[in-house]
């Protein structure tokens, strides 16, 4: 077994080059000791013993519009019925993966907290050993596991909170990363709603180029996650990631980060004004809206009183660190949920203002990541060569047909969105929303809210 001082950082160095880096990086020849590397898809079916999993069950046809989890179906199986779905025995019945023939679908167990995964085996969350990047006390409990087949994906989607630490377990992923500055290209929704994570409306791997034209301007980051490698995805990067092998594994942690008290007071505002108008739209079905990662609509009452939580909250934690309220901002909330991610309604978790010490990250200093030493066991994730969008999704899907002119005039505005008659078109409610909730309008209302809690 490698010991910590075969390893090329120590917990203290790898927390320093996490606090620093400005760009995704592969972590090399880290956790080859974790016993988390023996979970393998058969490993854990042992180990689950007939426990159902629920499985986003998604179409492998290729569309120019993302395939959004509201628009999957769900099946809940265990891992010994997937396997036998994904090997095609026909001896053993695969249950309700019957319905879906493994050439035309793929299936995704995918956010399953390991905390409540193998509650009754608890042990096991000591195979993850987070304390190695610098994050003593960090574990299994802290953690989430991916479990899915060839060619399931997650669309492409920012983190409201922290950065992110993904180990490869079993089977390889491609990463498509999109640094915070593409945004505008990205086309940022909230429909389908899910708390904590902003869509971008475009299929980056097949993009709308005349319907979503700044998108060609984004800049693309691109790596294939082995097993044994840890990817370091920093704050408000965009991500989409598909598995490229038969049966993919993955665990990841979100470290939490001094700015997500701020970001918890957008995400109630955004919670509120989402649920406000979809929940007074009379065509609108929860269904098609709400993720399914989400238990069900709030109320006005209960959004409102989460504002309250946040604001009170963050207020309070930048008061206890600086005289002027308005200059402790960027002091982390710490939350008491053990749970790596605010998911599910879990808002009443602004009501804790403690800290967990260990588990709290310094804000990365801008500019370090030049001064990072990379190497054979820190790999920058680089920049997609230069190559025009269409370029890109003829490597992705296999299209080698001509390519349609870029070069089409561009306005400063969503003109390549809008269809020619948009003069005469009504506007929509999700429209409205992705006005009134885009990223840009939520951060300024956020400022003025707390600009003017701090004033009073």
């Amino acid at each position: 077994m490698m010991s910590e001082d075969s390893k090329p950082f120590n917990p203290e160095e790898a927390r320093t080059i996490i606090e620093s880096l400005q760009q995704p990086a592969l972590f090399l020849n880290m956790v080859s000791d974790w016993p988390a590397m023996r979970w393998t898809v058969e490993y854990l079916s042992q180990l689950l013993n007939g426990k159902k999993l629920t499985f986003r069950i998604g179409k492998r046809k290729i569309s120019k519009a993302p395939q959004f989890e509201t628009q999957c179906e769900y099946v809940r199986a265990t891992l010994q019925e997937f396997l036998v779905w994904l090997h095609g025995e026909t001896n053993s019945s695969p249950g309700l993966f019957s319905s879906y023939p493994l050439s035309q679908y793929w299936a995704y167990a995918d956010y399953k907290y390991i905390a409540m995964t193998f509650e009754d085996k608890t042990e096991l969350f000591q195979d993850v050993i987070w304390s190695d990047f610098g994050f003593p006390g960090r574990d299994g409990r802290d953690s989430t596991l991916w479990i899915g087949s060839e060619a399931a994906n997650t669309p492409c989607h920012l983190d409201s909170y922290g950065c992110n630490l993904v180990l490869q377990v079993q089977g390889r992923k491609r990463w498509h990363l999109f640094p915070p500055e593409d945004t505008s290209f990205l086309y940022p929704t909230r429909i389908p709603y899910e708390e904590s994570s902003v869509f971008s409306s475009v299929n980056v791997v097949n993009p709308d180029l005349e319907r979503f034209a700044r998108f060609r301007r984004a800049k693309p980051y691109v790596v294939t996650l082995c097993p044994g490698e840890v990817l370091f995805v920093p704050r408000h990067w965009w991500h989409y990631v598909e598995s490229l092998d038969p049966v993919t594994i993955s665990i990841n942690s979100w470290i939490e980060l001094g700015d997500d008290d701020e970001a918890r007071v957008g995400e109630a505002l955004t919670r509120t004004v989402v649920c406000a108008l979809k929940s007074a739209d009379p065509g609108a079905d929860t269904a098609s809206w709400l993720n399914a990662t989400e238990a069900a609509v709030t109320s006005y009452e209960t959004n409102l009183h989460y504002i309250n939580l946040a604001v009170q909250a963050c207020l309070d934690k930048a008061k206890t660190h600086r005289p002027n309220c308005m200059k402790g901002r960027g002091q982390s909330v710490q939350r008491s949920s053990g749970l790596p991610k605010k998911r599910k309604g879990d808002s009443e978790a602004a009501e804790s203002t403690a800290a967990d010490g260990p588990r709290k990250l310094a804000e990365p200093k801008a500019g370090l990541t030049t001064n990072i030493c990379f190497g054979p066991n820190l790999v920058p994730v680089r920049q997609e060569a230069a190559a025009s969008a269409k370029d890109r999704v003829s490597s992705v899907s296999g299209d080698h047909s001509p390519a349609n002119s870029l070069e089409a005039n561009q306005c400063s505005l969503d003109c390549g969105s809008r269809p020619a008659d948009d003069d005469r078109r009504l506007i929509s409610t999700d429209e409205l929303l992705n006005c009134l909730v885009h990223p840009d309008v939520i951060h300024l209302m956020t400022e003025i809210l707390l600009d003017r809690h701090c004033s009073h």
